[in-house]
């Protein structure tokens, strides 16, 4: 089957492929054209492939029982000649003597895609703590007469990103419960869905125009719901020549459509193709799907979130009997809410989950909502502190927060100049890091009060979140927890392993402007390679 999806990119019809490789449980349909598209499959293919497949390519590892020893194996694998143009850069630290095991180019900049993360877990646990709670609050500053309220009603996001998942898909009902409980019976107003809490454009400092309608690069809303993810079912006619069906759930993020898919003959080629321009909500759909062929899957970004949230509060007031006469509006930065906002109440509130399981379940899943809009939210703190520094010019939420990490990294002594990080994914090519700082990082957060939840919360080699499928059958099984960092030509791992001989070890293990031969082994793999190692080491740092 050949499909091909339209990203938001100008210059190319390109599909999501290879941007973030190391992200779990949303697949997306092959493209025929775009080798990055097919590596990213390939990718997912091996993540979900079967324990025998992962066992069969797993060879033993001899331990080094010396430093050196342990430094020759590493440099004979990252010394291989399809590595003649790649960029490896690798640190390893014992955590248990403080002295440094190896090094291979630690001091030089690479990207780290989603290893990233690393930064804003810190930063988030820091300044905010493992139990912060963040709140979705319906605001109103009118009077309620005789259950009548006076005024707009507000639904207002501060940045919860798991609204409407597992953990709270009945949020719209308790927001309409506790407003019944206050006595409002209509509303006599608009109900007006508010975002405006971060301030700043709904995507990360240089994430690209062409991943902006995938599920990966959704807008980072301060009114989010249900990770701002649409899913797209596509279904054949009954004959050739009839329109396909399209479902989307939920039903209320249905896009404006244009375009028609076509079903042709059994057994034919199939051509689906999405495509959203930047900064549209219109989704072109046109092609061909053959008939009597199984459903196909797609995952979408929703366009406008807090329009979607404001929708399911607007169901769950009729389903509590409470009337709103006015009409639905979201309202998004750089529109000012300043005098909407001014003098109102909070009259119904639903709270995230602690911080700390909003951060395990975005580390596990490398899940890019969660962790920008954890650092949005840092923004957001740093920016409502009394005489915050300011430089009189308009300063984003995320800026925000990006000065607050900075001035973390210098607290514990990582330089600027080796942690140039502009958002809180990894997904922006402009983010560069050594390993050096990264194990550094890592060593800070090894002696924190946290340490151990969040040491639990990444993801374990061969067991779960982005490394199930990896290192099995291996030293490093059960033992390596480490955050994965993927996108086209970029492979990294960092985090702890314990080696053979019990000494705990803190590792940043970064591969760039890599594209594996057809014939030579994964990507993932060659660094997986060398946590193998370390797993195995026999000796001590």
């Amino acid at each position: 089957m050949d499909v091909e999806v339209y990203q938001n990119r100008l210059d190319l019809p390109a599909a999501a492929g290879g941007r973030i490789r190391d992200t779990v449980a949303m697949s997306q349909p092959q493209s025929r054209f775009h080798r990055r598209f097919s590596a990213y499959l390939l990718a997912c293919a091996w993540l979900f492939a079967a324990p025998l497949a992962v066992a069969q390519e797993a060879s033993p590892v001899s331990g080094a029982t010396t430093a050196a020893a342990l430094a020759t194996q590493i440099d004979a694998q990252i010394g291989q000649h399809r590595f003649a143009q790649a960029s490896w850069g690798i640190a390893v630290i014992s955590l248990d003597s403080g002295r440094t095991l190896y090094t291979h180019h630690a001091d030089q900049l690479l990207q780290p895609a989603s290893t990233a993360k690393l930064f804003t877990a810190a930063l988030s646990m820091n300044t905010l703590g493992a139990a912060y709670r963040i709140p979705t609050r319906v605001l109103a500053n009118g009077d309620i007469r005789h259950g009548r309220l006076n005024g707009p009603l507000v639904l207002y996001g501060m940045g919860d990103p798991t609204l409407g998942t597992a953990t709270s898909v009945d949020w719209a009902d308790q927001l309409a419960s506790q407003l019944v409980a206050r006595g409002v019976r209509s509303v006599h107003g608009d109900l007006i869905a508010d975002d405006g809490y971060f301030a700043g454009p709904s995507f990360g400092s240089g994430w690209e125009a062409g991943d902006l309608q995938s599920w990966f690069a959704v807008p980072s809303s301060a009114l989010s719901v249900q990770e701002n993810i649409v899913d797209l079912t596509v279904d054949p006619g009954t004959t050739a020549g009839l329109p396909a069906r399209l479902n989307f759930d939920p039903v209320d993020a249905k896009p404006p459509l244009l375009g028609q898919l076509t079903t042709t003959l059994p057994r034919t080629q199939s051509d689906i193709n999405l495509y959203r321009a930047p900064g549209e909500n219109t989704l072109y759909v046109f092609g061909t799907i053959p008939a009597n062929t199984p459903s196909q899957h797609f995952k979408l970004a929703v366009p406008d979130p807090a329009l979607l949230a404001g929708a399911q509060l607007q169901q769950a007031l009729v389903r509590h009997g409470i009337n709103v006469s006015g009409k639905l509006q979201a309202l998004h930065w750089p529109h000012d809410d300043a005098a909407l906002l001014a003098h109102a109440d909070t009259l119904a509130e639903v709270l995230s989950p602690p911080l700390l399981d909003i951060l395990q379940s975005g580390l596990k899943r490398s899940q890019n909502l969660y962790l920008q809009n954890l650092l949005l939210s840092v923004g957001a703190h740093e920016q409502a502190v009394p005489n915050s520094p300011t430089s009189g010019q308009f300063t984003s939420t995320e800026q925000w927060g990006i000065k607050a990490l900075q001035q973390l990294l210098s607290q514990i002594g990582i330089s600027p100049s080796t942690s140039m990080i502009t958002e809180g994914t990894g997904l922006s090519r402009r983010d560069l890091a050594t390993p050096d700082a990264l194990v550094h990082l890592l060593g800070y957060l090894a002696a924190q009060p946290y340490a151990t939840p969040l040491y639990d919360s990444l993801p374990i080699a061969g067991v779960d979140g982005t490394l199930i499928g990896r290192m099995r059958h291996t030293a490093a099984e059960n033992n390596v927890h480490a955050k994965t960092g993927s996108m086209e030509y970029v492979h990294c791992l960092a985090g702890y392993v314990t080696t053979a001989a019990g000494e705990r070890l803190a590792f940043a293990i970064m591969l760039n402007n890599y594209e594996p031969p057809a014939d030579g082994p994964r990507a993932s793999s060659e660094v997986d390679a060398i946590a193998v190692l370390l797993a195995a080491f026999r000796g001590r740092g």
